[in-house]
Formats: structure tokens, C-alpha cells, sequence
């Protein structure tokens, strides 16, 4: 099993059998002897809706997703370069117009419609495609487990100067160098807060790898569960069938048994009645042969 194939069935599939896939691959994976291709599988995030949409995108609308992406290199060319941008923004416009349609489109067919706030995840992650290289390599590769965003109007690597802020009348400037130094004074505050809130993500990502084991477990007894309330379901119906040919094939042999008791009861009343012609003829016979 190579990690790219395993990646590529994991983020096909739609959010809710993503865990109970992982869990399957990393199995498989583990059975093969390939431990470390297995913890890399358990390692894959499970994509919102609005991530698994996009990867559809790449699988269903490659076409349209790559015209995209070669917009957004010219744009970043054009940007880099000084040069006008042209009908590239309108070009944009229209392809992430029509990508959004057909994401639309594939989510509701995949019984899984996007709301609003997904709809304009999509066109995010899609924006931001066009304007960070990297978000566009991640695009195109269709294994996003969150939705992308780029704030600014020009990519990742091209930001504009910062304007000086208004200077006040009568005010002189302040000095450069104090304020560097405060900026650095305040670096550590703003790495200590950062290393803090990616600690805090990498407890709450554990938490939730154990949440989706869990309900990974649950969904396999669940379905378990249910695959023996439908054969059980199943054998109720054959035997229900079975029950109602007998009962058929039963009041179907009493009717003919009615029917034969009736026949029998007629026979009966007409050898009555041949017998009685038959004592009566002897009888007249025998008063005719006294008489003779």
C-alpha cells in the first residue's frame, strides 16, 4: 500500500466514514508489516464539509480547479513583475463562480448540500488558491482538512509597505529605535501566547482523534446492530411468507374438503333413493307374480 493511494481513498470518501476508513487502512497497513505507513495514515485529519467539498472539486472538476490555478500563477507572475493583471481577475471571477456551482452540485448529489457559511469556505480556500502558491499545490492535491483563507489583495510573499501613520502638528516624530525595541520587547509575549494556543490545539487534536475512535467504535457496533435487526427483520418476512402459503394451501384443502363431503352427501341421498325404487319395483314385482 503506498501513503498516496491510502491519502487519496481517505479524503474521497464523504466526512462522516473518514475515521472508520482511516481506522481500516491503518489496519491494513499494520497487517502488511508497514507500522510507520500505518501511524502516518492515523495521523490524517478528518476534513470539514466545506475541505471535503474542495477535494471533490479536485477528483470531479479537475479541468475547471487547474484553469483556476494556472489564473492565479499569472496573477502572481503579473503581481510579481509589476505588470497589469488584464481580464485576469474576471477569468478568476468566473471560474470560482462556476467551481462553486459544481461543488454544490457534487455535495448535494453525495447527500451532503453545503450551507452558507461552507459555500463561502469553498470560495476562500479557492481565492486563496490563486493568490499562495502553497494553498494552490494543496488544492490541487484534494487532501485539505480545513478550509483556506488569504487576507490582502496581493499573494503570500508580495505584501505592501505599511503607510507611516499621520503625523500630528506641532508633534515631532518618534524616534525609530526606541520603537524597534519595543516591538522586540513584545515578541516574546506574542511567542509565548503562540506556543500556548498550539499546545492547546495539539490537546484539543488528541481530543478529538479519541472522540472519532470512539465513534468510529460506536458506528461499527451501531452497524453491526443493525445488520442483525435486518436479518432478523429478513427471517421474520420468510417466515411470514412461509405462514401465509400454509394458511392458503390449508383453506384451500378445507374448501375442497367441503366440497367432496357435499358431493358425498349427495351420493348418499341418491343411493337412498335408488335403493327405495328398487324395494318398491321387487315389491310390485312379487304382488304381480300372487296375482298371475
Amino acid at each position: 500500500m503506498e501513503f498516496s493511494t491510502a491519502a487519496d481513498e481517505l479524503y474521497g470518501v464523504v466526512p462522516e466514514e473518514f475515521v472508520a476508513t482511516r481506522t481500516r487502512l491503518a489496519r491494513e497497513a499494520k497487517a502488511e508489516g508497514d507500522a510507520a505507513l500505518a501511524k502516518r495514515i492515523g495521523g490524517l485529519r478528518r476534513p470539514t464539509l466545506s475541505a471535503w467539498a474542495v477535494n471533490l472539486l479536485a477528483r470531479s472538476a479537475a479541468g475547471d480547479l487547474g484553469r483556476l490555478l494556472d489564473v492565479g500563477a499569472r496573477m502572481r507572475e503579473a503581481w510579481a513583475s509589476g505588470g497589469g493583471l488584464g481580464d485576469l481577475e474576471q477569468q478568476r471571477a468566473r471560474l470560482v463562480a462556476a467551481l462553486l456551482r459544481r461543488a454544490g452540485e457534487i455535495a448535494a448529489e453525495a447527500g451532503r448540500p453545503l450551507r452558507d457559511q461552507a459555500v463561502r469556505e469553498v470560495e476562500d480556500t479557492l481565492q486563496a488558491a490563486t493568490v499562495d502558491e502553497e494553498v494552490a499545490a494543496e488544492v490541487r492535491e484534494g487532501r485539505l482538512p480545513q478550509p483556506r483563507s488569504h487576507t490582502g489583495f496581493v499573494p503570500a510573499g508580495f505584501a505592501l509597505a505599511p503607510e507611516p501613520p499621520p503625523k500630528e502638528e506641532g508633534k515631532p516624530a518618534p524616534p525609530e529605535k526606541p520603537a524597534r525595541r519595543e516591538k522586540k520587547a513584545e515578541r516574546p509575549k506574542v511567542t509565548r501566547t503562540s506556543a500556548a494556543r498550539a499546545r492547546r490545539a495539539e490537546t484539543l487534536a488528541r481530543k478529538a482523534d479519541e472522540a472519532e475512535r470512539a465513534l468510529a467504535d460506536r458506528t461499527e457496533r451501531a452497524d453491526a446492530a443493525k445488520r442483525a435487526a435486518d436479518d432478523a427483520s429478513a427471517e421474520v418476512g420468510r417466515l411470514r411468507h412461509e405462514l401465509d402459503r400454509a394458511t392458503a394451501e390449508r383453506d384451500s384443502a378445507a374448501r375442497k374438503a367441503e366440497r367432496a363431503q357435499q358431493a358425498r352427501a349427495r351420493a348418499e341421498e341418491a343411493a337412498r333413493e335408488a335403493r327405495k325404487a328398487a324395494k318398491e319395483a321387487r315389491r310390485a314385482a312379487d304382488r304381480d307374480a300372487a296375482h298371475g
